[in-house]
């Protein structure tokens, strides 16, 4: 293998490439990384080949904040001739693990989705084409590595392979969700593919429970309350603007016109923090921390506004904040992750959970 191309929101390449820069290092993995801005890709290029292999085992992809995909390649194919991209392909990936699932895919960009409807008609024949090389089992095998043919245009595609237990399951590593009607704002897909992607089925049924107490920091109008009312849960709804009558209406929504800085629970029984208020990161985080360290949550679920520039570097500060929060006097163990949403813009949503 010869690097690895990872998937991103067009716009934050620098901050993809920083990331992977650091977290290869860590292992004790070296190379450089190519990109192009707003390309919704990043190529790193590892010094030693064969590293790519070992980078995409050993660096689990929920490690990366930026990254939505990611997948160690082969070949770079270049110029390939309209009349026969199948050949090159299957030459390029006669040297893989047999493959139980293929992925043909684009960037998530403006020319990337005009990729779309080639890569569904092209995946068809190719297929058929490395089930006869016995490249590719059968039947779906989601034991076994997947393929992935990556097309940055018409005539250049990437080809390799991830590990079936360390990838995104979705297309282009993307949560697709449908807003529904009753929400207040669309803000609300922001928390649902947050618990979609922080905790699985079991843990969703474990620890959203009907009758659990909540908070929710900078409600108005209530996009993120309304994802904890259609789970059962009581919420105190902390904002001094409105919030939606429909909320309200349901019983299980308590208004607080307050600043959500200021405020806290007056009893030791919330549950669920969540907050997706517009102030600077650091100030965010830092609450974050005291809310779990005092006891007011047992788990969080926030944003960080990060500034346009230097956004790896900004979240890093954010995580020592809470790490320096929570390490202090009396330490309290916990676990943090962190996502680029795809519903997110210029924010990550992290998680926050006491051990």
């Amino acid at each position: 293998m010869a690097g690895v191309i990872l998937y991103c929101r067009a716009g934050f390449e620098n901050d993809t490439a920083n990331e992977i820069q650091q977290k290869a290092a860590e292992i004790d993995i070296y190379g450089f990384v190519k990109l192009n801005a707003n390309s919704g890709y990043v190529q790193y290029q590892c010094y030693n080949p064969e590293d790519a292999f070992r980078l995409i085992k050993q660096l689990p992809l929920d490690e990366l904040v930026f990254a939505r995909q990611f997948f160690a390649y082969s070949q770079h194919l270049q110029d390939l001739d309209p009349a026969d991209r199948i050949g090159p392909v299957i030459e390029a990936s006669m040297s893989f693990p047999g493959c139980g699932e293929l992925r043909v895919e684009y960037p998530d960009t403006t020319e990337g989705r005009e990729l779309s409807r080639f890569c569904k008609k092209f995946t068809v024949p190719l297929r058929q084409a490395l089930r006869k090389t016995s490249q590719l089992s059968d039947k779906l095998n989601v034991y076994v590595p997947v393929m992935h043919v990556f097309f940055v245009d018409g005539r250049n595609a990437y080809v390799g392979y991830s590990f079936s237990n360390n990838n995104s399951p979705l297309p282009l590593g993307i949560m697709r969700l449908k807003f529904p009607n009753e929400a207040p704002s669309r803000s609300t897909l922001k928390l649902e593919e947050a618990i979609h992607v922080f905790l699985d089925k079991e843990e969703q049924e474990l620890r959203f429970k009907s009758g659990m107490n909540a908070v929710d920091l900078g409600a108005c109008p209530g996009g993120w309350t309304y994802q904890l009312v259609k789970r059962g849960l009581f919420v105190q709804a902390v904002d001094n603007g409105a919030m939606a009558e429909s909320l309200m209406e349901s019983g299980q929504v308590k208004h607080f016109e307050e600043d959500g800085f200021k405020f806290r629970p007056k009893k030791k029984n919330v549950h669920w923090l969540v907050c997706d208020m517009i102030e600077k990161p650091d100030k965010v985080a830092r609450l974050m921390a005291r809310w779990l360290r005092d006891g007011d949550c047992k788990e969080a679920i926030f944003n960080l506004k990060l500034p346009m520039k230097r956004r790896f570097e900004s979240y890093q500060q954010a995580v020592k904040i809470i790490h320096d929060e929570l390490q202090g006097k009396d330490p309290v163990r916990y676990r943090l992750k962190a996502k680029h949403l795809y519903h997110d813009r210029e924010e990550i949503t992290l998680h926050l959970r006491a051990l």
